[in-house]
């Protein structure tokens, strides 16, 4: 008799109960008075090979991963408990045991499945809450308003993709990354409104400093000009910055009326630069003549080309700085070879026969006008050059005198 045959796990009596044959003893599952007993116990086993399909597909499915573990256990515990009063004839009790091995199976696949379900739950969790905590970190210390604007919206684009958080962390994390977002939003806000009035501030400051250097550009007092353009553009650097707008147009507006100043000014040095080194060389040019004059041969005549010299000599403008005590020094020199001709020329005639005496007297007559006439002008340069004109005139005429 194979194991197959249900007259092996079972009976139909004579009245046509049907009884299943179990570890436990005999249990009646139905009566069969339809046929012979052995339709009646085909019949049932028929409904048993039903339940060990489904214990099959129960068991394949498990095994293969496909159905959820907590669902098949479900089943298993369904099909389990309903042995012991299942109207069928077959090996219940090695069915008992198959369906016992699957439940243990399953039990462990469901602890492992929610094992993994708290893990990704967990991981989920640890994810929005690092995002929530770099939103409000974002929020509290942030100051690179578009990159940290970029950044939360990036983090909820992530958050969206964040599954397996429970509804309630889930809404308590939200709040906090929305109060973050709303709060960065503010702070932001403040800083731009903050940050408007400063440049407000700024470009009013700097229209004052652009004003100012404007109404100098045409200033000729070079020196204290200069200084002053300095100091705006000092103050220009220590001002905040207008906004880009208006901080190009006043900073074109400012660097114009410096470029007005200075250029003016460098033209003019440029011209003075010339006119001291033409100065410079006219003198280098009367004193190379004043140096040639032979003293020695007729001093009378020495003397009118000394004195036609110094008069060309002190009609010459301003020299270089520093470049005149030399000139000066050399030119004295020639006239104290001069006065040193004159006066043996002097010693060797009598005094009221000396026509120099006469005519020395004459030059201290046309310096004093010269000097009257400088008096008059009002020219403090000319007046101090015919003051030593006159000055060394009257010395040369006291000497002669003195020595008459």
């Amino acid at each position: 008799m194979s194991e197959s045959d249900p007259t092996r796990f079972g009976r139909v009596d004579a009245d046509g109960t049907v009884y299943v044959k179990t570890a436990a003893g005999e249990r009646a599952v139905g009566s069969w008075q339809a046929g012979t007993p052995e339709e009646g116990l085909a019949h049932y086993a028929r409904r048993y090979t039903d339940l060990v399909i489904e214990v099959d597909l129960l068991e394949a499915r498990l095994g293969s991963g496909a159905a959820d573990a907590g669902s098949t256990l479900t089943s298993i515990k369904r099909l389990r408990g309903g042995l012991d009063t299942a109207a069928v004839v077959g090996d219940l009790d090695g069915l008992a045991s198959r369906l016992d091995k699957l439940t243990t199976t399953a039990e462990e696949r469901a602890g492992a499945a929610k094992a993994e379900r708290e893990a990704a739950r967990a991981e989920a969790v640890a994810r929005k809450n690092a995002l929530v905590e770099e939103a409000e970190h974002i929020a509290a210390e942030s100051t690179g308003w578009k990159t940290a604007g970029d950044r939360l919206k990036e983090i909820l684009d992530e958050w969206k993709t964040i599954r397996g958080v429970d509804k309630k962390t889930d809404s308590e994390l939200w709040k906090r990354y929305a109060a973050a977002r709303d709060a960065f939003a503010r702070r932001r806000g403040a800083h731009f409104a903050s940050l408007d009035q400063t440049r407000k501030q700024a470009q009013t400051r700097k229209e004052e400093l652009v004003a100012e250097a404007e109404s100098l550009s045409d200033s000729s007092e070079w020196n204290a000009t200069a200084d002053r353009l300095k100091q705006l553009m000092g103050e220009w650097k220590a001002a905040p910055r207008a906004s880009k707008e208006s901080e190009q147009r006043l900073w074109e507006r400012f660097r114009a009326a410096q470029d007005a100043f200075f250029s003016r000014r460098s033209e003019t040095f440029s011209a003075r630069d010339a006119e001291l080194k033409g100065n410079l060389e006219r003198k280098q040019a009367l004193l190379a003549e004043a140096e040639q004059i032979d003293v020695d041969a007729d001093p009378k005549a020495a003397q009118q080309k000394f004195r036609e010299i110094q008069g060309q000599w002190h009609d010459v403008g301003r020299l270089p700085r520093d470049a005149g005590g030399g000139l000066d020094r050399r030119l004295r020199a020639v006239e104290d070879k001069v006065k040193s001709a004159m006066d043996a020329a002097w010693r060797r005639t009598a005094p009221q026969d000396n026509p120099l005496l006469a005519q020395m007297r004459e030059q201290v007559a046309e310096a004093e006008q010269r000097l009257a006439r400088a008096q008059a002008a009002g020219d403090q340069r000319r007046i101090k050059e015919a003051e030593q004109a006159l000055e060394s005139k009257r010395r040369f005429l006291a000497l002669a005198e003195h020595a008459g």
